[in-house]
């Protein structure tokens, strides 16, 4: 398309310059015209020719259309038009009906002088025009039967159309004004249709109304862009950003547009290869705007405009395939789409010059735009209509299958009358077998909980009467010299009662009673039993507290709940487990300051001797018979809870294992040393205390076990 386009241009050229005339002369006589035909043109190929040069070119061709259609091309041109005003006002004006021309340079000059010049465009900042209007309006000071003649230096990237007129000042401002009216009445119609299908959007919420709102959004803002409204009344010192809109929201409204199309045409169900076409386009889309974005703008210009009407005609297509598939939707979109396109293709034929240059060719996007806005609004209405229908006609199958359904139904319960009777006495057979399976495993389960209970009570008797053993063969090796010392003793009072009962003098008594006394070595033998007695004495402390913490430990009033101090039942759980260390295995305490807990204390001691016997057994199978192996008891409180770690550096335990810890039957142990039932126990135990139980563990790292129990007890 580019190529028919720069061959069109070339031959534009080579027909100026075949035909060049003198000067023409626009008599004004008083009524606003156009005189694109009465202008002359020269090319300058090279953008560089001076005011001077231009002024003395004899290169001038003389245009012979009434809207001169310079293309899209990389040059610049001089325009001229010579003006004589026979018409009695003396101020006239020019304009140039064109918004999006971007430089234009401007001069007048009466009797050989330049009396007015200006430099504007839409690549320019937009306060540096005469007057402020989005198209380039001129003011002329030309006394009657004056000549002066007006020159303009334009260059742009996009379609140069120049719909050149002539007027007094007036006449050109209410036409401008008119051209502002009617673009204002535009904007309300599309503002009104995007409002319109958003309340619709959060009504029904197809997405198709959003699609269709971001379409007409993108819309205003490209067609505000084309027409220079946006550059005036948003950006007019960002004259480089308006500019660049133009490309970038122009490729976004086909974007848009096919978007829109295929969600509402539901093209990927009814065309999936041709769905799939949209692609392709939004590749060309994306390509023309990084054009625009290297200054690539003809191109990207010629691209705009070509890509334009062959999406527009996709689209037609694929709607038309469509409503031969039976969419009742494709029909209210075609009527619409079709005059939209018809729009596109007439403002396309006159950008190419195939097409006059008037009104309705250059409004023919913001008609059709209207229309098109206005119609799609209603076959989106009528989609509603069509979901209406569907949901009726779903309805009434609905109930068609309902009455059948019921029909069945009443056959079937005959049926399965007859077929209930006969399962209920087998059910009832099932029954009775299931009673007694149930019986059975309630008889399982209590002789596994009876096993780990005698279990835990081997445990418990073992570390009983290891504790207990201790201090009480001390106690008893110390009784057999305590009995030897206590004879001698005996014996010494004897001798003693003896030697005072003779007839010895004092002194004499005295010497025998030292000499009997050194002979049996009494100061030893004194030092001696007050050691053993000691040792005794030392002994039975030391089996009282054991009681004491067995005592504590068993809570023999375990089924009364009452106040109990967790460090004191975590003191007494490591009496019993005591034996289990044997020396090797370190215990770290760092207890806390606690309030009493109301709880079922010995059930929490079972809890607290499960987990601390599962940590020596894991230190023991990592370290052996080595040292090194700790168990850290950490307690603390909160307002509501009191919280126990208990933490070892054990094997550790991977995330599977992590998982079933707390299931019944579930042992990491040998066959032989666990029930499976301990930390099972332990979980229902806590949670009966309406608390939480959680483990931390990594393999090779070791465990920790994570208590929270309420301080005020809450029936879990």
């Amino acid at each position: 398309m580019s190529q028919i386009k720069f061959a069109a241009t070339i031959l534009f050229l080579l027909f100026l310059q075949h035909f060049s005339v003198a000067q023409t002369v626009v008599n004004f006589n008083g009524n606003l015209k156009v005189v694109g035909d009465k202008i002359d043109i020269l090319v300058d190929t090279n953008s560089n020719i001076p005011l001077n040069v231009a002024i003395n070119s004899k290169n001038y061709k003389k245009s012979d259309s009434p809207v001169p259609n310079l293309l899209t091309t990389n040059y610049s041109y001089w325009v001229r038009v010579a003006i004589k005003n026979n018409s009695p006002d003396k101020t006239l004006g020019i304009q140039i009906a064109q918004a999006i021309i971007d430089y234009v340079d401007f001069y007048q000059q009466s009797n050989g002088v330049i009396i007015q010049t200006n430099f504007s465009g839409s690549r320019r900042q937009f306060y540096n025009r005469i007057i402020n209007h989005q198209s380039f309006i001129y003011p002329l000071n030309i006394s009657k039967n004056e000549v002066s003649t007006v020159y303009f230096h334009v260059k742009s990237g996009k379609q140069l159309i120049l719909p050149v007129y002539v007027g007094t000042l007036e006449e050109v401002f209410e036409s401008a004004l008119l051209k502002d009216i009617s673009f204002g009445i535009y904007i309300g119609i599309i503002l009104v249709m995007i409002l319109y299908n958003s309340f619709i959007f959060t009504t029904v919420k197809d997405k198709s109304y959003l699609y269709y709102v971001s379409y007409l959004t993108i819309v205003l803002i490209a067609q505000s862009s084309i027409e220079g409204y946006l550059f005036r009344f948003i950006l007019p010192g960002y004259p480089q950003l308006a500019d660049t809109l133009i490309y970038v929201t122009t490729p976004l409204i086909g974007f848009a547009a096919i978007e829109f199309c295929r969600h509402f045409l539901v093209s990927k169900e009814y065309t999936p290869r041709l769905d799939k076409v949209a692609y392709v386009f939004y590749a060309l889309y994306v390509i023309q705007i990084i054009l625009s974005l290297f200054h690539k703008y003809n191109i990207s210009f010629v691209m705009m405009e070509a890509t334009a009407m062959t999406s527009a005609i996709y689209v037609l297509c694929m709607a038309i395939i469509i409503l031969l598939k039976g969419s009742r939707s494709a029909k209210y979109f075609l009527i619409a789409w079709s005059v939209f396109i018809a729009c596109v293709i007439v403002y396309g034929l006159k950008d190419f010059n195939i097409l006059p240059y008037n009104n309705l060719t250059n409004s023919a996007l913001l008609i059709g735009s209207s229309f098109e806005a206005i119609l799609l609004s209603f076959a989106l209405a009528d989609k509603i209509n069509v979901f209406k229908a569907e949901k009726e006609k779903s309805q009434e199958e609905t109930l068609t299958a309902l009455k059948e359904n019921e029909r069945i139904v009443r056959e079937q319960n005959v049926v399965l009358e007859l077929k209930v009777n006969e399962r209920t006495g087998e059910l009832r057979e099932s029954n009775n077998e299931l009673n007694i399976t149930l019986e059975n495993l309630k008889q399982t389960q209590t002789q596994l909980v009876e096993s780990e209970k005698m279990a835990s009570l081997g445990q418990l008797t073992a570390g009983i009467a290891h504790e207990i053993n201790n201090p009480i063969n001390f106690v008893t090796s110390n009784i057999k010299p305590l009995n030897r010392d206590i004879e001698m003793i005996f014996d010494a009072l004897t001798v003693i009662e003896n030697v005072g009962v003779s007839d010895a003098s004092p002194a004499d008594k005295q010497k025998q009673i030292n000499e009997y006394k050194e002979e049996m070595d009494f100061d030893y033998l004194t030092t001696e039993i007050k050691h053993l007695i000691k040792g005794i004495s030392e002994g039975a402390t030391r089996t009282a507290e054991i009681v004491k913490g067995l005592k504590i430990f068993s809570r023999l009033d375990e089924d009364d709940l009452k106040r109990a101090d967790i460090n004191e039942g975590l003191e007494s759980t490591m009496v019993i487990a005591n034996n289990l260390l044997n020396n090797k295995i370190k215990i770290i305490r760092n207890y806390g300051d606690l309030p009493k807990v109301e709880c079922y204390a010995g059930k929490l001691n079972q809890v607290f001797l499960n987990i601390i016997s599962n940590a020596i057994y894991a230190i023991q199978k990592k370290f052996g018979e080595k040292e090194g192996g700790e168990v850290v008891i950490t307690t603390g409180h909160d307002e509501k809870n009191v919280f126990i770690k208990i933490k070892d550096n054990g094997t550790g335990m991977d995330a599977q294992t992590q998982k079933k810890i707390f299931e019944p039957f579930f042992t990491t142990k040998d066959v032989g040393e666990g029930t499976g039932l301990g930390m099972s126990i332990a979980y229902n135990t806590i949670k009966k205390h309406n608390g939480t139980i959680s483990v931390d563990s990594l393999p090779g790292r070791g465990t920790e076990f994570i208590l929270h129990i309420p301080i005020n007890f809450t029936e879990g």
